[in-house]
């Protein structure tokens, strides 16, 4: 499995869809409303139980594996093209 970590790692839209590939499956699961997570003792508590559910473990693991792969290429890879990218491409 190759991808162009560097390039993925500075395009800021990474890191947000990585957190909703993260944090939907956890939220779902438990039913969290936003009013439910108004102290931070509130969201380590859901934190923990997340991690110690194996259903929502793979769940999350399941949601970040399908984030990370191009629906554009066949495989799991980014293509050929992709991985010679230093940067993100934007639109000509």
């Amino acid at each position: 499995m190759k991808i162009n970590w560097k390039v993925r790692l500075k395009n800021p839209y990474f890191y947000v869809a990585l957190v909703l590939a993260i944090v939907a499956p956890v939220g779902t699961y438990f039913g969290v409303n936003a009013e439910d997570l108004t102290t931070w003792s509130a969201i380590f508590d859901l934190a923990k139980r997340a991690v110690l559910n194996p259903y929502v473990v793979v769940t999350v693991i399941v949601s970040v594996a399908t984030f990370l792969i191009d629906p554009t290429t066949k495989g799991l890879s980014d293509s050929s093209q992709a991985l010679t990218y230093k940067a993100p491409k934007g639109d000509k």
